[in-house]
């Protein structure tokens, strides 16, 4: 007998055998606070309209003047949080089920999704400032980690759905975590220099492709599961 994908299962969960509908209203509401963080991050674009409307090019350049800081910002952020989406996806498409814990992880998770557009602005507009630097840099460093957390979680209660060996799940694992400590050994260096703090984020690639090389042979599964 198969299962109804819309009644719980035997661990309190809903599972997403057919598209039950809990499970796909987690994930939806999950790309809505994505989607609308992503686009509050373009508010700190600001027309300037002190202009009158016949200005000529050189006035409104002129207008325009310290809008690359947000511009900065802008693109920083989206960059950003674009990548946490796509981990965030990878995630959801790994489970076979979520239980009432996990959502609220995953509510946590989204509370710091949503609130990333404050410190991306104040960065932007005091890219100096050692506290705004640490607000961004935690503020990211938490998202990460509350990635590992609701992977770690989701292994122990057997909510992914794809068999892959531990080697795999601890390199799924070290993956998230790697982040989390790049952002905050970069707070002591933002008393020195901010942007150089911001600069030291760029080591993600490097230890990225490090752990690429090192993928235990069934890790695809994981970041690629069947449909």
């Amino acid at each position: 007998m198969t299962e109804d994908p819309g009644r719980p299962t035997p661990g309190g969960g809903f599972r997403r055998d057919g598209g039950g509908l809990e499970f796909d209203r987690v994930a939806n509401f999950s790309d809505a606070v994505y989607a609308i963080a992503m686009t509050l991050l373009v508010f700190d674009l600001r027309v300037p309209s002190h202009l009158p409307k016949d200005a000529s090019t050189a006035e409104l350049l002129r207008g325009l003047t310290g809008i690359e800081s947000g511009a900065f910002g802008f693109f920083l952020g989206f960059t950003l949080l674009g990548r946490y989406w796509v981990a965030h996806h990878r995630f959801f498409r790994a489970l076979g089920s979520i239980d009432g814990r996990l959502v609220s992880l995953n509510l946590v998770y989204l509370a710091m999704v949503a609130f990333m557009p404050f410190p991306v602005s104040l960065l932007s507009h005091f890219e100096a400032n050692r506290f705004s630097f640490g607000l961004f840099a935690l503020s990211m460093a938490s998202i990460s980690l509350l990635e590992a957390v609701m992977f770690g979680y989701a292994a122990r209660r057997g909510h992914i759905r794809v068999a892959v060996s531990r080697a795999a799940l601890r390199h799924e694992m070290v993956g998230a975590c790697a982040p989390v400590a790049v952002m905050l050994l970069s707070l002591p260096l933002a008393f020195w220099n901010t942007t150089a703090a911001l600069a030291s984020w760029l080591l993600m690639w490097p230890i990225g492709v490090w752990l690429s090389r090192r993928e235990p042979a069934d890790y695809r599964l994981l970041r690629t599961p069947p449909s």
